[in-house]
């Protein structure tokens, strides 16, 4: 594969090594990481989510200045209103106490469901990137298209068959395949309220080969990947590159907390955990005392109790406190 259809460049032409650093939502991968793997030869990615438009067009700027190399922007899909008003408030009394000993009121959960989607992608059609990826779900075929036009690659990140085909039907050019082992959130596309999501899914190397026998896409490979022997299996069983996240969290030019870079290699985070503790959607975050206490009553109601638990989550780092 070397160029795909309409203009736009496949992946081998976008980066000398077949190493994709992920975007990581929060303030992780910004201008400074995603220009180092740039530099490096790697894709690097500027995540969007939880961003004003504003806000992503200044990082834009900001890695054009570092780097002239390709590099990618991930959006986040605007998300379904299927929350039960009356599980959000049963976590928020189960929450008070939190919110008392770090004295930090709790959030408002009435925040956009949709971040600012419509005005990150003006920006996008107007200034092109080189590659666009999206996460919980699959863009309109318009979407896809008009980005296509402006020479854009485009990446819908899946976790089964049934989304890639999806993402097929609507023009993408690329497929994120994500598999259970991945940090961070699961990408799925519908979040079913009364599904456990936090104990299911299709490991990594079994979601490759499923998508190679279900569409006709390149497909990048990610979840739980930190060695050359895990890039080398995931090229091997057909992948066009590798996507890594945590690998690159306590990297200097990585943007995440002290706190969290330490806690990586804290002997008393010996596992991890998917949970819907933090934000609503599951999760993979290194097993906590706020996931044991709490995960187990966090409802199916993403980004409402992202915007719940965002004032916790600052507070706690603040305070050095990893659990």
């Amino acid at each position: 594969m070397a160029v795909t259809t309409g203009g736009v460049p496949a992946v081998k032409d976008l980066c000398p090594y077949p190493i994709v650093q992920a975007p990581m939502a929060g303030g992780t991968s910004g201008p400074g990481l995603a220009a180092a793997v740039c530099e490096a030869g790697g894709l690097g990615f500027l995540a969007a989510g939880y961003k004003t438009p504003e806000a992503m067009y200044q990082e834009i700027q900001a890695l054009r200045r570092l780097t002239g190399r390709p590099f990618g922007v991930n959006l986040f899909l605007p998300q379904p209103s299927v929350t039960d008003p009356a599980a959000v408030a049963v976590y928020r009394d189960q929450l008070s106490g939190e919110s008392a000993w770090y004295e930090t009121p709790l959030g408002d959960t009435e925040g956009s469901a949709d971040d600012a989607y419509d005005g990150k992608l003006a920006i996008l059609a107007d200034d092109p990137v080189p590659v666009v990826s999206f996460t919980f779900g699959c863009p309109a075929p318009a979407v896809l298209a008009s980005l296509a036009k402006a020479g854009t690659l485009t990446v819908v990140t899946v976790t089964g068959a049934a989304d890639a085909l999806a993402a097929e039907r609507a023009g993408a050019a690329v497929l994120c395949a994500q598999g259970i082992e991945a940090g961070g959130h699961q990408s799925t596309h519908h979040d079913d309220p009364y599904a456990d999501r936090t104990s299911a899914g299709l490991g990594l190397l079994p979601l490759i080969a499923q998508l190679r026998e279900t569409v006709n896409l390149p497909v990048i490979a990610a979840g739980g990947l930190m060695r050359g022997a895990q890039i080398a299996a995931v090229l091997a069983a057909g992948a066009v590159a590798a996507q890594l996240g945590t690998a690159f969290l306590a990297c200097p030019e990585s943007g995440a907390n002290p706190l969290h870079k330490r806690a990586l290699t804290d002997p008393v985070f010996n596992r991890t955990e998917l949970t819907r503790a933090f934000t609503g959607r599951p999760a993979r975050a290194l097993a906590n005392r706020f996931i044991r206490e709490h995960g187990r009553y966090a409802p199916a109601a993403y980004p409402q109790i992202h915007y719940l638990t965002a004032g916790l989550r600052k507070a706690a780092a603040r305070a050095g406190d990893p659990q």
